[in-house]
């Protein structure tokens, strides 16, 4: 059985180490990071080409199941695989890290929706995490930014005040909360990305009393099998492999 885990997250490295060498797997990276870390065994990186592209290399290839590990906003990515292993009718998985808990944090359902939170509200020092992509929405604020990423944005996207902060998780909640004391930062804006390698923001801001301001993730196709932990994700593999070999 041979197994494309589209990844590029902690999750879908854990899974290909789990799985490697007695599953036949190949794991796809978007490639919008430099020196990613890289899961083990066979890696492409780049773009299919859309949904077309996505279906010929799946056949190309020979793949038997789809396991999609991307980031929870890589809406586009886990539509096409849905769609395409609909058609072609394999079996595909998504694993989806479960969400985090917004409790007091204000929801909003676009990154342009943030923007105009931060400007209803007035906040004035605010720490944006949403990703490099999401900034351009906030091009336009009259507030100050520190700006997180893990490579830099355009320069025309960027809001005209700001200090960019380049760097890349685990962060630990001690750090995040001194690097919001040092800024006096009034507001967090963040995408619910889930996880605990980025959560120590939310508890630090807690813990300032420092209002929240959260994206909530795109909805996943209608009818996907999804699970939240790498080793239902194991068992599922695991149970598509042994089905596979019924009969061999």
């Amino acid at each position: 059985m041979r197994v494309l885990l589209l990844g590029g997250t902690a999750e879908g490295r854990a899974l290909a180490q789990a799985l490697h060498p007695q599953v036949d797997i190949v794991s796809s990276l978007a490639g919008r990071v430099p020196d990613p870390a890289l899961p083990v065994g066979p890696v492409r990186i780049g773009g299919f080409g859309g949904i077309g592209g996505l279906r010929r290399w799946l056949r190309d290839e020979r793949i038997d199941a789809v396991v999609d590990a991307t980031h929870p906003f890589a809406a586009t990515m886990t539509a096409h695989a849905a769609q395409v292993c609909r058609e072609l009718h394999l079996p595909h998985l998504v694993l989806a890290r479960p969400a985090w808990d917004p409790g007091a944090a204000t929801v909003v359902a676009s990154d342009h929706s943030a923007a105009e939170e931060v400007a209803r509200q007035g906040y004035a020092r605010v720490f944006l995490t949403t990703g490099r992509s999401a900034v351009g929405a906030f091009a336009d604020s009259d507030a100050w930014f520190l700006i997180r990423a893990v490579t830099a944005p355009d320069d025309a996207r960027l809001p005209r005040r700001h200090r960019l902060l380049l760097s890349r998780g685990p962060y630990r909640y001690e750090d995040e909360r001194r690097l919001m004391a040092d800024h006096r930062i009034d507001a967090l804006v963040t995408k619910n990305s889930g996880g605990e390698m980025t959560r120590g923001k939310l508890d630090a801001a807690a813990a300032l009393r420092i209002p929240v301001v959260m994206v909530a993730r795109p909805p996943l196709p209608d009818g996907v099998r999804t699970v939240g932990t790498v080793e239902e994700a194991v068992h599922w593999v695991s149970d598509h492999t042994s089905n596979s070999n019924v009969g061999n």
